[in-house]
């Protein structure tokens, strides 16, 4: 054990100060990742969130929610053609500057070493889910050729886990370029891999992160369609 070391942070590259003291030596050695100042950029979400997808409820204001729900779910949920589908969608982190600029390194110019960031994290949380299956949310073809690896795919990998890539996509045109209206009425976006089993299984679906939940829903309709017990989804940031 070096304590010594002086590892560089993966987001500013900047050396990271190694902790010193007897709770230093005695301790597990965990290789760190972050420098303090990065690591305080990231907000992790606290408190009251919307019971499906994640949202910070004490920032909304009242006219905005239904009980326990923000109005997006609740309009997905009396929507019959979506209800139901994706139980519960788990965010880490808070989509705030910071975490805009880290996410356009990782997923906009291949810096793949980030996925060890937020493996970390998601360790935690799937422990508490407990999934049979972990599907990454896949690229199209085209995207994959331009970024190099799936992140989705990557952030399980780096967690120590094997992604289920059992999903191909169908559309390439980028989401992120519709309004919500025009997400919810494309025709399913994901098809599944032939020879498939998801027969009573609890599925978390992998994304990096939630927006309209319009991906994940198309997703986990399918799925469900296909038998699966329970859908719910991991995502960095909400």
């Amino acid at each position: 054990m070096n304590l010594f070391q002086q590892d560089r942070c993966l987001v500013c590259h900047n050396a990271i100060q190694p902790e010193i003291g007897w709770r230093a030596i005695f301790s597990i050695e965990k290789e760190p990742f972050l420098c303090t100042k990065c690591a305080g950029r990231l907000e992790k979400i606290v408190g009251e969130t919307c019971r499906i997808c994640c949202r910070p409820l004490t920032r909304l204001d009242e006219k905005f929610r239904k009980g326990d729900m923000c109005n997006d779910c609740f309009r997905w949920e009396e929507d019959s053609e979506w209800s139901g589908f994706l139980e519960k969608n788990h965010s880490i982190f808070l989509y705030n500057e910071f975490l805009k600029e880290v996410m356009a390194k990782y997923k906009f110019r291949g810096d793949y070493v980030l996925a060890k960031v937020f493996a970390q994290f998601f360790k935690i949380e799937l422990i508490k889910i407990n999934p049979d299956v972990l599907v990454p949310i896949p690229l199209s073809d085209e995207r994959l050729y331009e970024r190099g690896f799936n992140q989705a795919g990557a952030l399980i990998i780096e967690s120590g886990l094997a992604p289920s890539e059992i999903l191909t996509r169908v559309h390439s045109e980028k989401q992120s370029k519709k309004s919500r209206s025009e997400r919810i009425h494309l025709p399913q976006v994901f098809k599944l891999a032939a020879e498939t089993n998801v027969q009573g299984k609890r599925i978390v679906l992998v994304d990096d992160i939630y927006t309209t939940g319009s991906t994940l829903r198309h997703a986990a309709k399918l799925l469900k369609a296909a038998g699966a017990e329970r859908i719910q989804s991991l995502t960095i940031a909400r």
